[in-house]
C-alpha cells in the first residue's frame, strides 16, 4: 500500500535527517553510513518483507527455503563496505563449499574453480576475510585445467597477489586510481571482450568453458567490450574471498544490516509505497534505492525535466526466467566433483554460450540456454526439511519475455544431471513480470538494473553518478557504480556523497 494516513501522522511527529525509499542492501548501506555519523534515518520499503534482492521466501512447499533472486555472494565478502560492519554479530554467518564454482561438461567432466579444502568451512571474521589462501587455491583450479594450468595462472596470479588493493580500486566509482600499474594490469585483461580473452589464453575447452561462464553474469554478449571484466573479477573473487552463501537465506544478510543499523538509532517501516515525495516530511536527504525511472516519477517536479528525461532513457538489458525447486534427494551430477560446488554453470563449451547469450540479445529465446544454478542445500540444513533439497536457478530471457522457460531450463539441467526430473517434488517459476513484481528495481526482468554496457558501467545513470540538480535527492540502487551485487556500495557511496553536501 502506499502511505497511510497514520503513517503519514507518525512520520509528521518525527524529524529525520534522511529518508531512505527502498530496503535493499544499498538502501540499507546508506542508512547505516548515515547513522554511522550520528544522522537521524528512517528506511521505507514498500513490499511488506524487507530486503530487495536479499530475500528468502517459501515459494514452493512449507520448510523449503528459496532465496528470491541473489543466492551466492561473492561480491559480499569482497566488499570494503561490508568487511568493515560487525555483521557476524547481528547473525550473519558464511558458508563456504568445498568448491566456489563447478561447470559441467558433456563427457561427464567439469572445469572447477577449487578451494583447498575438503568439506564446507564459515567465514572467518572481517579482519581475517583476506587471509584466504588464493596461491592453494589457484593451484588446485590449475590441476583441473589440463593444457591451460600455465595460461590461467598467468592471467589471475599478478592480480591475485595484490586482490585486496583491486577490489578497492575497481568497487568504487571511476577516479585517479591509487594503483595505477595494478589497475593497468586488470584492464588489460577486462577491457576486452570474454570470447578475445578466452581464446588468446586457452587452447582447452575447460578453460575455456570456465571463464565464459564466468562471463555470462555479466548479461552481455561475449563478444562484447567490458563481458571480459565481469569473468575476470568472479574468478578472482573466487581464488581470493570465495563464492559463500549465507545460513538461513539471503534474507540472513538483510536481517543483520537491518539489526545493525537498529542498534546505530535508524528506523526502518515495511509494507509502505512511497508514489510521491509529497507523503514524506520534510529531510535534509532523500536517498532512493531505486530504478532512475522510479525516482524520476517519485521525484516528479522536484527535478528538473531534463534530468528527468536522461533518467527515463537509461537503458536496461535481458531479463530472467526464474526456476526454484523442491526436491527429494541432491541433483545427480554426472560429474560427481560437481556436488562439491554450491554454483553450478550450465551452458557446455565457450561457443555454446556465446551463442545462447547472442540469441538473447537478438531478442530469441535459446533452445540451450546459459543457466546458473544454486544448491544450497547440500550445505546449508535450514534450507530444507532433512533428507530433502533444493535448487535455484535463472537463465537469460528478452528484456520483458512471458515465455515459460521451464522445459528449457530443466532439460539444460537434464543434459548434465540424467534423473533430474525424478527429484523435482514441486517447483515456482517466474518470468520476466513476476521478476518485476518482486522487486520494482528490475525493469523487464533486468536483474542487473540496467545494462552494463560500456558508458553505462562508469557513467551510471548519468554522468551525476549519485547526485542530482536537487541537492537532497540522491539515488543510492544498483543502477549506480559499482552496479548489481549484494555488496552495498552504491548505497554507501551515495551517502558518503550526502555526509559532504546536504547533510554536512
Amino acid at each position: 500500500m502506499s502511505v497511510s494516513a497514520a503513517v503519514k501522522d507518525r512520520l509528521s511527529r518525527a524529524s529525520y535527517d534522511a529518508i531512505v525509499i527502498g530496503s535493499g542492501p544499498n538502501g540499507l548501506a546508506a542508512a547505516i553510513t548515515v547513522a554511522q555519523k550520528g544522522r537521524s534515518v528512517i528506511v521505507l520499503e514498500a513490499q511488506p518483507t524487507l530486503g530487495g534482492g536479499a530475500r528468502t521466501a517459501e515459494l514452493t512447499l512449507p520448510g523449503f527455503k528459496h532465496d528470491l533472486c541473489s543466492a551466492i555472494h561473492p561480491m559480499a565478502v569482497a566488499s570494503p563496505f561490508f568487511r568493515s560492519l560487525p555483521l557476524a554479530e547481528h547473525g550473519l554467518e558464511w558458508i563456504h563449499p568445498p568448491a566456489p564454482l563447478a561447470h559441467p561438461l558433456d563427457d561427464g567432466t567439469a572445469a572447477m574453480l577449487e578451494r583447498p579444502v575438503g568439506q564446507a568451512s564459515s567465514m572467518p571474521n572481517a579482519s581475517e576475510q583476506f587471509s584466504f589462501p588464493w596461491q592453494l587455491s589457484l593451484h588446485a583450479t590449475c590441476a583441473t585445467l589440463g593444457p591451460d594450468a600455465v595460461a590461467y595462472r598467468r592471467l589471475m596470479e599478478p592480480l591475485l597477489a595484490a586482490n585486496e588493493a583491486l577490489f578497492e580500486e575497481t568497487l568504487r566509482p571511476l577516479r585517479f586510481p591509487h594503483h595505477p600499474l595494478l589497475l593497468m594490469a586488470f584492464g588489460f585483461r577486462a577491457i576486452r571482450s570474454a570470447r578475445a580473452l578466452a581464446n588468446s589464453y586457452f587452447r582447452g575447452r575447460e578453460a575455456k568453458a570456465l571463464l565464459a561462464g564466468l562471463a555470462g553474469h555479466a548479461i552481455l554478449p561475449l563478444d562484447q567490450t567490458l563481458s571480459a571484466a565481469v569473468a575476470v573479477m568472479l574468478g578472482l573473487a573466487g581464488h581470493a574471498v570465495g563464492w559463500p552463501l549465507p545460513r538461513g537465506g539471503s534474507q540472513s544478510i538483510t536481517n543483520a544490516l537491518i539489526s545493525y543499523l537498529k542498534s546505530l538509532g535508524g528506523e526502518v517501516l515495511a509494507d509502505c509505497r512511497v508514489d510521491s515525495l509529497a507523503d514524506l516530511p520534510p529531510a535534509r536527504a532523500y536517498f532512493f534505492d531505486t530504478s532512475p525511472r522510479a525516482m524520476s516519477q517519485i521525484g516528479g517536479d522536484k527535478l528538473p525535466a531534463g534530468f528527468r528525461h536522461k533518467l527515463e532513457r537509461f537503458r536496461y538489458g535481458p531479463g530472467v526466467f526464474k526456476l526454484d525447486w523442491a526436491l527429494s534427494r541432491p541433483i545427480p551430477w554426472r560429474a560427481p566433483e560437481c556436488s562439491r560446488a554450491a554454483t553450478l554453470h550450465l551452458g557446455g563449451t565457450l561457443d555454446e554460450i556465446a551463442s545462447s547469450e547472442q540469441q538473447v540479445f537478438d531478442g530469441k529465446h535459446p533452445d540451450k540456454p546459459y543457466v546458473l544454478l544454486a544448491q544450497q542445500s547440500l550445505f546449508d540444513s535450514t534450507r530444507a526439511p532433512e533428507g530433502k533439497h533444493t535448487g535455484w536457478a535463472y537463465c537469460h530471457v528478452p528484456a520483458g519475455s512471458t515465455v515459460d522457460m521451464t522445459e528449457t531450463i530443466e532439460r539444460q539441467v537434464e543434459r548434465f544431471a540424467p534423473g533430474f526430473r525424478d527429484c523435482i517434488l514441486a517447483r515456482s517459476k517466474l518470468n520476466t513480470t513476476d521478476v518485476h513484481h518482486h522487486n520494482a528495481n528490475y525493469i523487464g526482468g533486468d536483474i542487473a538494473c540496467g545494462s552494463m554496457t560500456l558508458l553505462q558501467t562508469f557513467l551510471r545513470p548519468t554522468s551525476r553518478l549519485y547526485t542530482t540538480p536537487n541537492p537532497s535527492l540522491f539515488l543510492c540502487s544498483s543502477s549506480t557504480p559499482p552496479g548489481p551485487g549484494v555488496h552495498g556500495l552504491c548505497g554507501s557511496f551515495a551517502a558518503q556523497a550526502a555526509l559532504r553536501s546536504a547533510l554536512k
